[in-house]
């Protein structure tokens, strides 16, 4: 018998900043959603609702923004509910992310690569915890002293 497979990955534009919430028992849950072109269909696109809980949740709220560019993976997940308006069934599907990737840098001129976005109105700064190795030397590896 065959097993069941529930996997996506999908690689767009965030279409707004992601949106934190916490459960009842503390987890962090990050939504947001991303546009992906369909490529060469006059400007098309096809859009996602994504959602990222506790650690991978809070790092896209803390790192991502409207417009970056990320890898998602993950799983489809169906939602179905009767509004309470109409009466009607409603039903939608989202993206349950197992995996982010950032795929390029801050659109904000203020930040720099790889710090996280401030919550804050307040200046940001620049952290600078590169560490520079000036004196390199040209001679040959003894593999001897090799620990392995």
């Amino acid at each position: 018998m065959a097993r069941s497979i529930n996997q996506v990955i999908l690689m767009g534009r965030l279409t707004r900043d992601p949106e934190q919430r916490t459960t009842t028992t503390g987890k962090t849950i990050a939504s947001f959603s991303i546009a992906v072109d369909r490529g060469g269909q006059d400007d098309q696109a096809d859009f996602f609702d994504i959602t990222a809980w506790e650690k991978l949740g809070e790092l896209v709220i803390q790192y991502l923004s409207k417009g970056r560019r990320v890898l998602v993976q993950g799983r489809l997940r169906q939602d179905s509910w009767d509004d309470k308006e109409t009466g009607k069934k409603r039903s939608r599907v989202e993206v349950t992310a197992t995996d982010v990737t950032f795929l390029d840098g801050p659109t904000n001129d203020n930040q720099v690569s790889g710090e996280p976005r401030q919550n804050t109105a307040g200046a940001k700064t620049k952290k600078s915890n590169d560490v520079v190795i000036e004196d390199i030397d040209d001679k040959p590896i003894d593999l001897s002293e090799i620990p392995f």
